[in-house]
């Protein structure tokens, strides 16, 4: 029996997928949801608080409301729980929880403990029911397409974890190399290298965009040896007649080259500044930076090793007064738009310890998959087409005045990748939701739009037509999945649906380093890439952080020794790695009418490879099929939900949001969510707010947090909208069990490959 998972004949699976569920039981928010308390709200009248039964209403809210914060206080008792919350704001710990514990629901539950209650509770439906991935209470489970399997099957494993890895955030190592680099004798064992960008022309150096510059030869004799390999020193020796210190000075003023002690992008930074120190024949300078390095690994080593909350703080604020210490540098990193992910010095990731695995009952259900994976082709075909268009023409500009070198070619290309490309993309998601509603035909004003595959197929093939041509990573689609079922028993028998999440447009995601780190053996993944791509890659490097895109944990790390690393602007790979080219050396050229680059090696790619991480980023949240509307359906294709239902409303229009008493707040806050014909669990995502968030009705202490979540957006902005979605499977809805029985919520990531 062939066990190639495949949608169709053009989209195959990968065999394994990536189970990302979170830490602790679904079955947590539900106790938040005082019993009977939703009922009672549902017959009382806040209109007139003088009537008895709104007296007995409040009495019972009061009752409820006290219950509730004993529930509170024992989960934020909870060591697991003070722990996960260690690892996310260790300062919360001393400034909320620890005064929350102290108190008692009998000295009565003014201002501030109603804060701490919100506060324990907003962090437990994270835990509980956020499918993050980070650290225990969101771990990276694994599972792996059998066919012959009924439906699905979980393997428990033994307690939750099957390991767990504490790593460096990159930016902590580069600045104790940076202090080690303050050091007088650094840069003579630190090795120079030529930006990227720049080349030698005779006599001349080229800068993309500059008339040629003049260079000495002794500049260019150096120059020609900053191979970011050689330690000055060895330039020195090669070049015993030049005073090298001054040059390579002249050539960093000019910023032809750097010379700085740079520690490759790595999951392990560490890794590479102790293989620098070990290169330092200075002993002294040797021994004080690998003593230095030993000190942090040893904190990192504590932090790894700590049993519950009380031992994590001491052994991360050890960490971080070593750092210090050794720095005099914070050793957490100012919150800013600027700043990747990673602001304290250590991140941990964990594995699962359940696996999964799926049959052909669940592989058929996501027949539906295949038209969606087949419009999402048709967004990447179109963006590349529509950006190597205007390229085009930037290269017929430049090849006027003869040979194209990429370097200048790229620099060249910047008002087309992020001006008139961005245009272009927000362009093709207009049209995507406009062919897509020639194909769903939704009614006006209903919540459920339901569509056979046979339909929804046919109309992808006359709206999207056959595939076109994009770049390399393209091939990749990653969708979320979810099963809404109530255990593998009901998914065996047929009781299930499936839940689309978000589509994950030209990115392999689970290429990432937090997951590659946390398999059981990368190199199956490895594999799997090389059964996907016989031959080499051009990659291009990209820096090591970016905003909240790309930090060393998201970083793709499927990368191969065939596979080349293209330094476009930044240099942060190994530079002793093999097949690792510079722009510069690069030329771009026509083949056939397609532009092409072909490396010093003579190997060629197409040229779009060059732009993948821009195009990647412009097309991965770009499949949408409905476009934004005060309220949009679900939408459901046989047995899958391709979109779930959404509210996009004015924040100033829930004015339950600003009752005083939270009974009446409650109360009203249900009458809303009733106006809107919303269910009881949802997602709520505002623009003041960091992340989306879990919404029960049903309970009270939810109902606060939306509530105050509101008066935040509608101070900041009375326009501001809120944005509701219906949440899909449901908290009863989980199937994913541990040893112990307890159900988690869940999501499947697929790799999807284009063979076509």
């Amino acid at each position: 029996m062939d066990q190639t998972p495949k949608l169709g004949a053009r989209w195959r699976l990968w065999d394994q997928f990536a189970l990302r569920g979170a830490g602790f039981p679904a079955a947590g928010v539900l106790r938040l949801a005082p019993d009977g308390l939703a009922e009672a709200a549902d017959k009382a009248d806040p209109a007139d608080p003088a009537t008895p039964e709104w007296a007995e209403f409040s009495a019972q809210f009061t009752a409820a409301a006290t219950d509730t914060a004993h529930e509170l206080l024992s989960i934020a008792a909870r060591p697991d729980f003070r722990e996960a919350v260690a690892w996310q704001n260790r300062p919360v710990l001393s400034s909320g929880i620890k005064p929350f514990l102290a108190w008692t629901p009998d000295k009565g539950r003014s201002s501030m403990p109603r804060q701490r209650e919100e506060l324990v509770a907003h962090y437990w439906q994270r835990f509980c029911v956020k499918n993050d991935t980070i650290g225990f209470f969101g771990p990276v489970g694994w599972g792996r397409w059998d066919l012959s399997t009924a439906g699905l099957a979980v393997d428990p494993g033994e307690g939750l974890l099957a390991g767990t890895e504490v790593y460096f955030a990159s930016w902590a190592i580069d600045t104790l190399a940076a202090t080690i680099a303050a050091d007088p004798a650094v840069p003579s064992w630190t090795a120079p290298r030529r930006v990227p960008f720049i080349r030698r022309d005779g006599d001349t150096v080229i800068v993309p965009g500059r008339p040629p510059q003049p260079a000495t030869p002794a500049q260019l004799a150096v120059l020609d040896l900053c191979d970011g390999v050689r330690p000055a020193r060895a330039i020195a020796e090669a070049l015993p007649e030049l005073d090298i210190p001054a040059t390579l000075a002249e050539l960093v003023k000019k910023r032809w080259a750097h010379w700085r002690l740079e520690i490759p992008a790595d999951a392990r930074p560490e890794r590479g500044l102790r293989a620098w120190l070990c290169t330092v024949g200075d002993d002294e300078l040797r021994t004080r930076g690998l003593s230095a390095l030993d000190e942090l690994e040893r904190g990192r080593d504590a932090v790894a090793a700590a049993c519950g909350p009380d031992e994590l703080v001491e052994a991360l604020t050890a960490l971080e007064q070593r750092f210090v210490a050794l720095t005099d540098t914070a050793a957490v990193r100012e919150k800013s738009t600027g700043t990747a992910p990673c602001r304290a010095l250590v991140y941990a990731d964990s594995r699962r310890a359940a696996t999964a695995r799926l049959g052909g009952g669940v592989l058929d259900a996501l027949a539906p998959l295949e038209p969606l994976l087949d419009s999402a082709g048709w967004l990447t075909s179109r963006l590349a087409a529509a950006v190597m268009a205007r390229a085009r023409g930037v290269f017929t500009t430049l090849a006027a005045r003869g040979p194209v070198n990429l370097a200048e070619f790229w620099f060249a290309c910047m008002p087309i990748l992020h001006g008139h490309a961005g245009a272009e993309a927000e362009g093709l998601r207009r049209e995507f939701q406009d062919r897509w509603r020639r194909i769903l035909t939704p009614e006006p004003d209903i919540d459920r739009v339901h569509r056979s595959l046979s339909t929804v197929a046919d109309g992808v093939r006359a709206y999207f037509g056959p595939p076109g041509k994009a770049w390399t990573t393209a091939r990749y689609l990653s969708p979320d999945i979810m099963i809404a079922a109530t255990g593998p028993e009901a998914v065996a028998l047929g009781n299930f649906e499936l839940v689309l999440g978000e589509l994950h447009l030209a990115s392999n995601t689970i290429g990432a380093s937090l997951f590659v780190n946390q398999h059981p053996k990368p190199a199956e993944l490895l594999e799997l890439t090389g059964r996907d791509h016989p031959g080499a890659r051009l990659m291009p490097l990209l820096p090591k952080e970016h905003r909240s895109r790309l930090s060393a944990r998201i970083r793709h790390t499927l990368v191969r020794p065939e596979d080349y690393y293209l330094a476009l602007v930044d240099f942060t790979a190994d530079p002793t790695r093999p097949r690792t080219v510079r722009s510069a050396d690069v030329e771009v050229i026509d083949v056939d009418g397609d532009l092409a680059v072909v490396l010093p090696d003579g190997e060629r790619f197409a040229a779009v490879d060059v732009f993948s991480h821009v195009l990647t980023t412009l097309a991965m949240d770009l499949f949408e099929v409905l476009p934004e509307a005060p309220h949009t359906p679900r939408v459901t294709v046989d047995r899958m939900v391709i979109a779930r239902e959404t509210w996009r409303l004015p924040a100033s229009g829930a004015s339950f949001a600003e009752a005083k008493d939270e009974a009446r707040r409650f109360v009203l806050g249900r009458a809303w969510r009733d106006e809107h014909a919303m269910p009881r669990f949802v997602f709520a995502v505002l623009p003041t707010e960091p992340r989306p968030f879990y919404v029960d009705f049903d309970s009270p202490v939810y109902v606060n947090i939306l509530a105050k979540a509101l008066r935040r957006l509608v101070k900041k902005d009375p326009e501001g909208v809120i944005t509701i979605t219906e949440m899909l499977p449901t908290p009863e809805q989980t199937w994913l069990t541990d040893d112990a029985g307890e159900s988690y919520t869940a999501e499947l990531r697929f790799v999807a490959v284009d063979e076509g």
